[in-house]
């Protein structure tokens, strides 16, 4: 193998090796909004950020009203982010071990490829031990007819060795060039996602500070009447959503699997932690981390996102839903719960908030996956 090759291998490899000092973080995808986030700014009329409703400031009921959709919008958009950001830690975690696999087959090419050289350079001074001559011209003059009968089968063994050494060679050095284009365009997509990572991580933090800052902004009374408006959009959505269906007063309540009661079980277990974006447990989660967590416990792996668990997953028609199945929400379907039965989901809703029981159509239904289908 030319010099060229062999700089190519060693420097792939060492890049490899160096994958595994890094932390364990993963990278994101980014999410399709590429807008900035929104100025945290309340919905009155203002000429800044920090222009929302300060200590003392009585807000109305409908600046309340638009100040609930801003937090919400803010929140949902950071939804978005988190779940590009976890699709690229998959995606991530899949290239950094395709890199190590490759480093490995690279560095055991380079061994077999010395061996096969070592071999060679050992027909070849055996060939120089016998003065040089090929192992035919070795034969025709032999004077003793029973050495030459004896050594046809040698030089036919002889020949087909050397083929073989020089057919496996060849091979070989094939193979080391390919783990090594394959192990760089692995690392460029690494590092391509690492910098979309470093972007999904800013507009995460940037739209929930805005968000909170938001909120902070209010008196506590304000704050306790903000929560009031979250529940009533809520049971209002609900109530519409139940109306929609042949059983209005329980929702949809069909028969759980085996697996699906395990993972409703699980889901349930983990009510009252905390949501933290890109977390998957256990003692904390984001929408997809406790769906695919719950999945995973009841022996079905799911994709980590909801939006590649809407991609992957089979759809069903939500009047046929049964518990354990996944109610997709919002048109980017950006986020996700795990249906229980009688209307009802396990979710993880946002930061601030903890894992909990909430109206399946309390949200905007994108649509229903079933993992056991």
């Amino acid at each position: 193998m030319n010099r060229r090759h062999c700089a190519a291998a060693a420097i792939t490899l060492v890049c490899a090796l160096g994958l595994l000092t890094l932390p364990a973080q993963a990278v994101a995808a980014p999410t399709p909004d590429s807008s900035p986030p929104p100025a945290a700014s309340a919905p009155a009329a203002s000429s800044g950020p920090s222009s929302g409703p300060s200590s003392g400031q009585a807000s109305s009921e409908r600046d309340l009203e638009k100040i609930r959709q801003e937090i919400e919008t803010l929140y949902r958009k950071a939804g978005a982010a988190t779940d590009a950001y976890n699709l690229a830690e998959e995606q991530a975690k899949k290239q950094s071990g395709e890199i190590v696999k490759l480093a490995k087959a690279i560095v055991d090419g380079q061994a077999k490829i010395a061996e096969l050289k070592d071999r060679a350079g050992a027909q070849a001074r055996e060939q120089y031990r016998n003065g040089g001559l090929p192992p035919g011209a070795q034969l025709v003059l032999s004077d003793d007819p029973q050495l030459f009968l004896d050594g046809i089968n040698k030089v036919r063994t002889s020949q087909q060795a050397n083929k073989t050494v020089l057919a496996q060679l060849t091979r070989t050095q094939e193979d080391l060039e390919t783990y090594t284009q394959d192990a760089s365009s692995n690392w460029q997509k690494l590092e391509s996602n690492r910098v979309r990572q470093a972007e999904a991580k800013k507009k995460i933090n940037a739209r929930i500070a805005a968000a909170e800052k938001l909120e902070s902004q209010l008196e506590k009374k304000e704050r306790d009447r903000l929560r009031q408006l979250e529940r009533d959009a809520a049971n209002r959505a609900q109530s519409a959503w139940l109306a929609t269906l042949p059983t209005p007063s329980t929702g949809v309540s069909g028969e759980a699997t085996a697996a699906g009661r395990a993972a409703v079980a699980f889901a349930s277990a983990q009510i009252g932690k905390p949501y933290v974006w890109g977390a998957t447990g256990p003692g904390s989660y984001d929408c997809s981390g406790l769906t695919s967590q719950a999945w995973a416990a009841a022996g079905r792996p799911i994709p980590r996102t909801s939006q590649e668990q809407w991609r992957l997953l089979p759809r069903i028609d939500i009047q046929d839903m049964r518990p354990g199945d996944l109610i997709i929400y919002h048109a980017d379907a950006s986020h996700v719960g795990m249906y229980v039965g009688d209307g009802a989901i396990v979710h993880s809703p946002r930061p601030g908030r903890h894992v909990t029981l909430a109206g399946a159509g309390s949200m905007k239904i994108l649509g229903v996956v079933r993992p056991d289908k």
